[in-house]
């Protein structure tokens, strides 16, 4: 297979890029979710605006301009990582993944530079069971790809050629 899947991770990404940054666009501006603060979709759906300005889970809460760059540099680095990771891999399957966070990091970065935080707003819950944060589509794309990654590499292991296993 070689390298030629890396195309598959880099159209990945600019799928979830667009996707993340269109529906950004329709809940802030048409919908205009910032001023209404919520709307409800669906009895488990909401759409309920949220200024995340941390990183997963809310940690390395950026709160001064300093940190906001510091974040966007920190995450730009690990895209420029992610970048080179699906230049390199040969597996089709981690070549998607990657391209899914790939698109959600970028997707993060955007918002990041141009508001200063990011903007979530789905909100999946059953009655006061609420099983995530408010989320975006790029934080999705990222989720989606590390859980592809994780379980390709704990459950679906690739079996050693036989001249790793053999006693000679």
């Amino acid at each position: 297979m070689g390298r030629r899947w890396h195309m598959l991770g880099y159209l990945t990404a600019l799928v979830v890029l667009i996707a993340d940054q269109l529906s950004k666009f329709w809940v802030i501006q048409l919908i205009q979710l910032p001023q209404r603060g919520q709307v409800e979709l669906l009895p488990i759906l909401n759409f309920t605006w949220v200024e995340n300005r941390g990183v997963s889970l809310g940690m390395l809460t950026a709160s001064s301009d300093t940190q906001r760059w510091m974040l966007v540099a920190l995450t730009s680095a690990i895209a420029i990582g992610v970048i080179y990771w699906i230049w390199r891999e040969k597996r089709r399957a981690d070549v998607f993944a990657l391209g899914l966070v790939l698109g959600g990091a970028i997707g993060n970065i955007i918002d990041r530079v141009r508001f200063g935080y990011v903007a979530d707003f789905i909100d999946l819950h059953f009655g006061d069971f609420q099983p995530f944060l408010v989320f975006n589509v790029a934080d999705a794309g990222i989720t989606i790809g590390v859980v592809i990654l994780l379980l390709r590499a704990f459950l679906l292991r690739d079996k050693p050629d036989k001249a790793e296993t053999s006693d000679a």
